[in-house]
């Protein structure tokens, strides 16, 4: 009988692990469903859709998510191709254009021989064969409740929010100007600068405005929100302190404005959000603000008082897994080894974590589809220390997402001199010569 799993979700990790199984010879059946229906979170009928930002963050193998990117280049990531062919100008930072990564997915999956693309809900598991789901961190209620009640699995939920984006002709460069922190890399990010005076009333109105109402599906979670620090609403964090948001995204060291020769009292950061640079995010500005306290907040940034708002910040209901004693080290679940999950809700957090997981699910599921061993990767590697991380947990009792991070990673056994820099680019090395080395594995 050919072999042949069935992925649910056709977003970041869903795609990644369709198309991971695809490449190896495996028929797939990809369950997405849009655009029969719609998360309040998405908008466009295409696959692997970008909700928040735009940027993949760091490309430097010496950094935790840059060694990640670099692993899976070497596996042959579909999302990292795609945000190779997609990427706009940002730094040392990888970012892409939202709309031609989507559509550059939706274009591989869509015309892959092995994948046959099925639009619907799914309220279950198609049948008892190999099945990964991906249906993400706004899974519809009636799945939820299926992978809770039929599949004993202990859901967890918590808020994350999306930045706005302004129009880039509406900035006004008199006031801001482009430089990156410390010069590293092109001076691809707009910069708004701010006196002590001006963060004083900026500050004073992002704590006392108005938040909005949460939507119905969230309502009941009210009383128990619990944000992720890795997508914190700006005003949550500037409720922590007066200088929180100095020392987060409006810390201003580094930036010099080119024209005075000098830093300011804080600085807000805006990033190219595709790659005309017709559009930009205020980085580190999730929000749930209504929409008119975004406008009458935002604007009293130096640089952003005539901005002109293309998308407010929303913010929206995520749900992952306790995974640990849940899943396995390949995604699989143990009571039910031939269901994976992959993706945000099995508490890994970010982009490409999230492609990552589906990979590693999407070449096990094969293999299992294919009555081979499972491929299990190393905590030397930082896809490995991912997947174990899910696995097990953190020292804390509570188990919270994580992204890829040198924490996580499994240490020299010697220690390495030169410090910090120096020990991670041995992890680094270490890692990427693993990769290689398990290549025809990974391949089969």
């Amino acid at each position: 009988m050919e072999a042949y799993i069935s992925v649910l979700g056709a977003g970041l990790a869903g795609c990644e692990a369709a198309f991971a199984a695809a490449e190896r010879g495996v028929k797939v059946k990809l369950y997405e469903m849009k655009p029969v229906k719609y998360t309040p979170a998405h908008h466009a009928p295409t696959f692997g859709e970008l909700v928040c930002s735009n940027s993949l963050r760091s490309d430097a193998p010496s950094n935790a998510i840059g060694l990640l990117k670099s692993e899976m280049r070497r596996m042959g990531s579909l999302i990292m191709q795609a945000a190779d062919a997609t990427r706009v100008p940002a730094g040392s930072a990888l970012a892409v254009d939202r709309v031609l990564f989507s559509e550059y997915i939706t274009d591989r999956v869509r015309n892959h021989p092995n994948i046959e693309v099925i639009e619907c809900e799914c309220d279950r598991l198609p049948d008892d064969g190999v099945t990964v789901i991906a249906t993400g961190p706004l899974t519809s209620e009636p799945m939820a409740d299926y992978i809770r009640d039929e599949l004993g699995c202990a859901g967890l939920h918590f808020f994350d929010a999306a930045a706005p984006i302004v129009d880039a002709d509406s900035i006004n460069m008199d006031v801001a100007f482009f430089a990156s922190r410390y010069d590293k890399g092109d001076a691809d990010y707009i910069n708004c600068p701010m006196t002590k005076e001006q963060y004083d009333a900026f500050y004073e109105a992002l704590i006392t405005a108005e938040e909005a109402t949460l939507k119905d599906f969230d309502r009941e979670q009210q009383k128990d929100l619990t944000v992720f620090e890795g997508c914190m609403p700006v005003e949550v964090m500037a409720r922590r302190g007066y200088e929180t948001l100095c020392y987060g995204p409006l810390k201003p060291v580094g930036l010099i404005d080119p024209r005075v020769g000098k830093e300011y009292y804080a600085v807000v950061q805006l990033r190219k959000e595709n790659a005309e640079g017709t559009m930009y995010n205020l980085v580190g500005f999730q929000t749930h603000l209504t929409f008119p306290e975004q406008r009458r907040v935002f604007r009293m940034i130096p640089g952003l008082e005539n901005a002109e708002f293309l998308r407010y910040g929303v913010m929206h209901r995520n749900t992952y897994l306790n995974s640990p004693g849940l899943l396995c080290a390949d995604y699989s679940m143990l009571s039910r080894p031939n269901v994976f999950f992959a993706g945000q809700m099995t508490g890994v957090e970010g982009y490409i974590e999230s492609a990552g997981s589906g990979l590693v699910a999407g070449i096990n599921a094969a293999r299992r589809a294919r009555g081979m061993d499972a491929l299990i990767f190393p905590r030397k590697t930082m896809i490995g220390a991912m997947a174990q991380y899910v696995q097990n947990g953190g020292v804390s009792s509570t188990f919270v997402p994580m992204n890829a991070n040198f924490g996580i990673i499994e240490m020299p056994a010697k220690k390495v001199k030169g410090g910090k820099t120096a020990r991670n680019a041995v992890i680094a090395e270490t890692a990427i010569d693993i990769i290689k080395e398990m290549l025809p594995e990974i391949h089969a």
